[in-house]
């Protein structure tokens, strides 16, 4: 059975370029966003990278950690990080966990159990290593998409998304359709109108179902 939302996610030890973690421990009371690549070394991957690198004060304000996951090995992290740094312009300062025996690819069911890594492996071999988890502090998975291998991820939807879902959790809300921070929000249907006016104050009924207000404080 696959990873759902609302999962408690694997917990693991593994080696990173930055040393030894366990996986639960590391993400401690944060959320936490793991992204994966297929191979270290590939170009779509790297402006990934790249991207997260540049958002690191954007993790940090939303008290969010990264770690990426690739199956290759630690040196071959070290190595590429330079790569990183010269295309993203800015130093990839989170850890990438080395999953060579794809046990973590595996628990996160992003390949199947009886998956191995021939030698003279591409990034064919994994192409499906290519997701997003965003975790809460709970442990939970709250959100994850899969991309192919020529489709580089759009990290600021995974920015908007990841504040979506600490305004939804945080605020007792919903959000529509591109929402953005500061915009209305959505009052979820088990709330009742009485309810709804204590709690929100104002807000606009779309339709009986469809109730928008504005964001609170």
């Amino acid at each position: 059975m696959g990873l759902r939302i609302n999962d408690t996610v694997p917990n693991f030890t593994a080696e990173t370029d930055q040393g030894t973690i366990s996986f639960h421990d590391w993400i401690g009371d944060s959320w936490a966003i793991l992204f994966s690549h297929p191979k270290d070394f590939t170009p779509v991957c790297t402006t990934e990278f790249g991207a997260v690198a540049r958002l690191s004060d954007e993790w940090e304000k939303r008290g969010t950690k990264v770690i990426g996951v690739s199956v290759d090995g630690v040196e071959d992290h070290k190595k590429w990080k330079g790569d990183i740094e010269q295309v993203g312009g800015a130093k990839p300062g989170f850890p990438i966990i080395a999953d060579e025996g794809l046990a973590v690819s595996k628990a996160f069911d992003m390949l199947p159990a009886e998956a191995y890594m021939p030698d003279g492996r591409t990034p064919a071999d994994s192409a499906t290593v290519r997701s997003v988890f965003i975790i809460g502090p709970d442990k939970q998975l709250k959100l994850n998409m899969t991309y192919p291998m020529t489709v580089g991820r759009n990290f600021a939807e995974v920015l908007r998304a990841l504040d979506a879902l600490q305004t939804s959790t945080g605020k007792g809300v919903a959000t529509p359709a591109d929402w953005q921070m500061g915009e209305d929000v959505i009052i979820p249907p088990t709330v009742s109108n009485e309810d709804a006016k204590a709690k929100f104050g104002e807000f606009e009924t779309v339709l009986p179902y469809l109730r928008k207000t504005k964001m609170p404080s």
